[in-house]
């Protein structure tokens, strides 16, 4: 959520301090989000939150394309009536989240939505992978939301997506799902 700037350092014991646990679970997390990128940690000199490098990007958005495309190409085949009309609450809360200002829901909804997606495929290693190359993406994702026009842009084409899924054609929505891959993809060469 960007709440800490690239180069913060982690303090392990304030950060268990403030969460009432010991050291070892912070050791744990901490060492999680090195293997996501997303911490530097030098030993004898501390951790500390990693910059955002477009070749972690790179290599995230190539994994996350990957999957997510499969993934909606088989979930389009199978989908039923309930998955759709959810698609479809989801992207009502994204309309009215935009329509607030509300720019942190949206992008909880936006996640909710491609998660609804993968969730259908019932594919729980898959699924971790995905967070696993998720994670370099959300930072770069998050500040260019505000960009002027980009959330708008974003909501059509989640649009796309779920009026995709619903035409039940695997290949339409693997193009409704690559489009906005292929726009980060390049965001992140500029």
């Amino acid at each position: 959520e960007l709440a800490l700037p690239p180069g913060a350092p982690l303090r392990k014991e304030e950060i268990a301090l403030e969460l009432g646990v010991s050291r070892a679970p912070v050791s744990e997390a901490i060492a999680r989000l090195a293997e996501e990128a997303l911490v530097d940690v030098f030993p004898q000199h501390g951790s500390f939150v990693a910059p955002i490098r477009p070749q972690d990007v790179r290599e995230s958005l190539f994994i996350r394309t990957a999957l997510e495309v499969e993934a909606i190409r088989r979930v389009t085949a199978t989908a039923d009536a309930q998955l759709i009309a959810g698609l479809q609450v989801n992207l009502a809360g994204q309309a009215e989240a935009l329509e607030a200002g509300d720019l942190a829901q949206f992008y909880d909804l936006d996640e909710g939505m491609h998660a609804s997606i993968f969730a259908a495929l019932e594919a729980p290693r898959a699924l971790r992978l995905l967070d696993a190359a998720r994670a370099p993406l959300d930072r770069p994702r998050r500040l260019g939301l505000p960009e002027p026009g980009r959330p708008e842009a974003t909501l059509a084409e989640h649009r796309r997506i779920i009026d995709a899924i619903a035409s039940g054609d695997p290949e339409f929505a693997a193009a409704a799902m690559r489009a906005p891959m292929t726009q980060v993809a390049r965001a992140v060469e500029c």
